[in-house]
């Protein structure tokens, strides 16, 4: 059936993108020596150049794309991200913005506005972004919403070599490729991999391809968890090397880090035995990734343990760790949902990014310190790095 957004033409034009993108991964198959770990698979799936679900050119945000971020539900959430970002600014006396990833550029516009009228504008607002198609949205954007701003912005595709000030990644770590992995009965450890069935892409399990997924894994179940037959679940093994860089980048500042998930007692719990893997297209949820390829985005939830784990070791500090609803709070939308300027369409965007069965508490925010020290309001309200 074709989506009320898509036009015949354009649900052709999809379909075509989608076969092109699996007879390039069954040929990566084929190169490999006829199995890709998951983690590869999922990477081409969302980034293979020209292909990939995020740089194929698909509307991917918002009522008519295939899901709905917090930026895009409201302005208000960027809001309060720019009161975070604000207080550090002002401890460090100035310094940039770098968001990964900016998706539609709804967050970069409304937190770029906001500090304009709190009179602490960044030197300079740099968005990482990978997908070509996305970035000219996001100048589109910008340059049309916040004209005046838009000077500030700037694009890049790869890390500054020196960087202060304040780096966010809304619904980043979601989006990283994950490696999949599944008890065996004699409970050894197996890896999921993706072979190529006379065209269909087929997941089958594998011995690890690398020592670091057998370690990690390790670790997870010395703790005590991920130790029955027949479980399955994700690891991000890019996720230790990532943050390695942000490290390496940052001489001073704060990482703001956004996304759904668990600490790693939540994640690895007994009962969720397939993991967390899901896949969004058209604002319908599916369990089969190899649905399609190219035509639905493809997450997995976060560890915060490991994300806070990875820190560390990178060289930050934890600066706390919360639920959206609590940041939200800490960092003032109570008091805009105060405004005389409020609307009952506001209201409403806010009760989402909120209440506990929205997005409330499904998603966290984990703030990681750098050469800087302070008492930020988004982890005031109730800091949860006990349940680390």
């Amino acid at each position: 059936m074709i989506s009320p957004f898509q036009t015949a033409s354009a649900t052709d034009f999809a379909l075509q993108t989608s076969a092109q993108l699996q007879a390039h991964i069954c040929a990566e198959i084929a190169a490999a020596g006829g199995q890709l770990p998951f983690d590869a698979f999922m990477e081409l799936a969302l980034y293979a150049p020209g292909l990939g679900y995020y740089v194929a050119g698909a509307h991917k945000f918002g009522a008519d794309g295939d899901f709905v971020t917090a930026p895009e539900l409201s302005p208000l959430f960027g809001q309060c991200v720019a009161a975070q970002t604000a207080e550090v600014l002002a401890q460090l006396g100035g310094g940039a913005v770098l968001e990964f990833g900016a998706g539609s550029g709804a967050l970069a516009v409304a937190v770029l506005r906001e500090l304009a009228q709190r009179d602490c504008l960044p030197e300079h607002y740099w968005i990482l972004e990978l997908s070509p198609e996305l970035m000219e949205r996001q100048r589109q954007r910008i340059q049309a919403e916040i004209p005046h701003l838009a000077p500030r912005c700037a694009w890049l595709t790869a890390l500054p070599q020196q960087f202060r000030g304040v780096m966010l990644a809304n619904e980043v770590l979601d989006a990283m490729p994950v490696s999949r992995f599944r008890v065996r009965d004699d409970g050894g450890i197996d890896e999921i991999v993706v072979i190529d069935q006379a065209g269909a892409l087929i997941e089958t399990t594998a011995p690890p391809h690398s020592s670091a997924l057998l370690e990690a894994v390790a670790a997870i179940q010395t703790a005590g968890f991920a130790q029955t037959p027949g479980y399955t679940s994700e690891i991000n093994l890019r996720l230790t090397p990532w943050l390695a860089a942000l490290g390496a980048a940052m001489d001073a500042g704060v990482v703001l880090l956004i996304d759904y998930g668990y600490p790693r007692s939540g994640y690895y719990q007994a009962d969720r035995t397939q993991g967390t893997l899901l896949c969004h297209q058209r604002h319908q949820t599916y369990d089969d990734p190899y649905r399609q390829p190219g035509l639905q985005d493809m997450t997995a939830h976060v560890d915060f343990t490991a994300v806070a784990e990875a820190g560390i070791a990178a060289g930050f500090e934890l600066a706390g760790f919360t639920t959206q609803a609590h940041f939200l709070l800490g960092c003032g939308i109570d008091a805009l949902l105060t405004a005389d300027t409020i609307t009952i369409e506001q209201m409403q965007a806010a009760k989402q990014l909120l209440l506990p069965t929205a997005m409330g508490e499904r998603f966290k925010v984990l703030g990681l310190n750098k050469n800087i020290k302070g008492r930020w309001s988004g982890f005031s309200v109730r800091d949860l790095c006990e349940r680390l």
